[in-house]
């Protein structure tokens, strides 16, 4: 089954890390694309260079910045493949930002075909 591994964290909180500390995570997040599980992911631009796009009563309405305003940001997301739920736990686990303050959201994905 595919999952969805949804990293969010405050906004800039590597730079609160030690050197070795960012190493350590670097290699964690090179370590998590190489995994045979992974199957394709991406880190995010800040949110402020987001754009929210509504549509209502057929006219289209843009905002500058994220959907919501919250402490902690959506950063990156990869999607998994993994025999349970149990196993994408497992990996979540694995992902720095979970240790930093963070959190990994693990959601299933719904089969397009």
């Amino acid at each position: 089954m595919q999952y969805a591994l949804m990293f969010y964290a405050d906004p800039g909180y590597e730079a609160e890390l030690s050197e070795p500390e960012r190493a350590a995570a670097r290699a964690e997040y090179e370590a998590l694309r190489d995994d045979r599980r992974f199957l394709s992911g991406a880190q995010l631009q800040p949110a402020e260079t987001a754009t929210t796009v509504r549509v209502a009563a057929g006219r289209t309405l843009l905002t500058d910045g994220p959907f919501a305003d919250t402490k902690e940001v959506l950063g990156g997301i990869c999607i998994i493949e993994a025999a349970n739920l149990d196993e994408a736990i497992a990996l979540a686990e694995t992902i720095p930002v979970a240790r930093h303050g963070g959190v990994v959201e693990v959601r299933p994905l719904v089969a397009l075909r």
